[in-house]
């Protein structure tokens, strides 16, 4: 796809992206609006929405799709929050959605349109996925020479509302969705900091976290970090997110004296009570194990995306599940043999493993799957040991990577969160792998909300590079900027586009953003 290609592809999406653009736009969920956000997720046959008001409902308000009545499940104690599913849909059609108040059934919106998934067995020709990571921060967290942690939400929601703009079918938010770490090196400044307890007040870690007075710090915390981000802005497409770690309230941390993970019973339970409140489960679990899909039919921590028979997305959250010691993982091994299942047996023309820690580089932290470690500023190496780091991590790494070559007839691709960059390389050998002609495809999708302290030159004192126990290439060395990534998939090809913009470039860029770098999945070549 040359440049002229990928703006056709644009101009054939028209209708949607105009539409896309339009709620990104408009915001009538911003200001004098009963509502305060929508996310939706859609599967097949099946869609489900997280709804936030600014005011609690007495009467739970309602949902119409094509004028079928959904009543609003609460899930909170207030009223202020509303999960609605709707299953028994056609697949692959747009589908007209309508809110409305419980009591009086005025409209609380204007209505949308929401598409359900190809059926599984459909041959769509073209789909194009948006990827961006590390969205998540308030406004008001700064550093002590007072530069700010965190883009302004505003800017976050201009850089939204260009990858919109492209008309994405679907949407991956790949962990770190909020900030406020408690107990990790950084705590100080984020969720233990005095800003933090006047803003929201201070978990009380003994008790419960939804219906307590902690379920009114974690809407004060995390409340602008979510709902004021996103709004309705993506109302109109179906998102699919995943968590990592500071999404369970801490950076993955370790000395010889302790870690921040394998979480805690109260980690866990912010984590998912943030789920629970603010954005949608994963549907298709197709096969996944017990115990991790619930008893709704969801996931709330491993899941596909499925377009058909072209795509799939295979995404796992790789703190949920995380064990160290001489056999550690960073998903159970229940949950690998479902992806090693995906990966063998999908009849999807591409697979994308869509882990939440990064594949191929490393910032020299500790939960990560390579053993590199910082050896002093500006340096990552494996010359001593990384606290705590458990080498079964890099096994089962070397295990995914093989079970994603041995698919002759489709390109192996990752595409990972976490990392605060923008980069794609390629992995020729890893473990007792050789990856021949079909080197394995890394990508970072770019963060959207990172700020001065987020990157790992000023977080770490090093920037990403690739660990050294594996051999690869950089076709694009990790950029620490804002940005996002997109996927375009057809029979024939699988394409990554890369975006990316920094405060230097002045925000009215934003509106302008192309990408600066396109590549052929199969063979590494840019195109264009």
């Amino acid at each position: 796809m040359n440049r002229r290609e990928f703006l056709a592809w644009g101009a054939a999406s028209s209708v949607l992206g105009a539409s896309l653009l339009e709620l990104a736009s408009r915001r009538p969920d911003i200001g004098d609006g009963a509502v305060q956000h929508v996310l939706p997720t859609a599967g097949p046959d099946r869609l489900r929405l997280k709804v936030s008001l600014r005011s609690p409902a007495s009467t739970p308000p309602i949902l119409g799709v094509d004028g079928r009545r959904v009543d609003g499940v609460r899930t909170d104690a207030a009223g202020r929050f509303w999960l609605f599913d709707a299953g028994g849909l056609a697949p692959g059609r747009r589908h007209r959605l309508e809110l409305r108040a419980g009591d009086d059934e005025r409209p609380l919106l204007e209505p949308w349109e929401l598409s359900t998934l190809p059926a599984p067995d459909a041959t769509p020709d073209r789909f194009r996925l948006l990827v961006y990571t590390c969205a998540g921060g308030p406004d008001y967290f700064c550093d002590w020479e007072g530069r700010r942690g965190f883009l302004p939400i505003a800017t976050r929601r201009r850089l939204l509302a260009r990858a919109l703009s492209f008309a994405p079918d679907a949407v991956i938010a790949n962990g770190d969705h909020v900030y406020w770490d408690l107990r990790s090196r950084r705590g100080w400044g984020m969720g233990a900091s005095p800003m933090a307890r006047f803003r929201a007040g201070s978990f009380d870690r003994e008790g419960p976290v939804l219906g307590s007075a902690n379920e009114g710090v974690l809407t004060r915390a995390f409340g602008p970090q979510l709902a004021d981000l996103y709004g309705t802005m993506l109302r109109g497409v179906p998102c699919f997110f995943l968590q990592d770690d500071h999404d369970y309230t801490e950076n993955d941390e370790a000395t010889d004296a302790g870690a921040t993970f394998p979480a805690d019973p109260f980690m866990e339970a912010v984590a998912r009570a943030t789920q629970r409140l603010y954005y949608p489960e994963l549907l298709d679990h197709a096969g996944l194990p017990a115990p991790w899909p619930t008893a709704e039919g969801t996931s709330e921590s491993f899941g596909l995306l499925r377009w058909g028979r072209l795509f799939e997305a295979v995404l796992y959250d790789c703190r949920r599940g995380l064990r160290g010691g001489a056999d550690g993982v960073f998903i159970p091994e229940d949950v690998e043999a479902w992806v090693t299942a995906r990966l063998a047996g999908s009849p999807a023309r591409h697979l994308v493993q869509v882990p939440s820690t990064p594949v191929l580089w490393t910032a020299g932290k500790w939960g990560e799957w390579y053993p590199d470690a910082i050896e002093g500023r500006g340096r990552i190496g494996t010359s001593r040991a990384k606290p705590r780091w458990s080498e079964g991590w890099a096994r089962q790494h070397d295990r995914l990577l093989a079970a994603a070559h041995a698919r002759a007839d489709r390109t192996p691709i990752f595409v990972s969160g976490d990392l605060h960059a923008t980069a794609l390389g390629r992995i020729h050998r890893a473990g007792a792998l050789d990856a021949g002609d079909r080197p394995i495809t890394s990508i970072l999708a770019g963060s959207l909300g990172t700020g001065h302290f987020g990157w790992p030159s000023n977080f770490r004192d090093v920037e990403a590079q690739p660990s050294a126990i594996i051999e690869a290439e950089e076709l694009v060395s990790p950029i620490e900027e804002n940005g996002f990534c997109l996927l375009d998939a057809t029979p024939d090809a699988l394409r990554a586009s890369l975006f990316r913009w920094t405060p230097a470039d002045g925000e009215a860029a934003i509106d302008r953003l192309e990408p600066f770098v396109t590549v052929d999945v199969a063979t590494g070549k840019k195109v264009g």
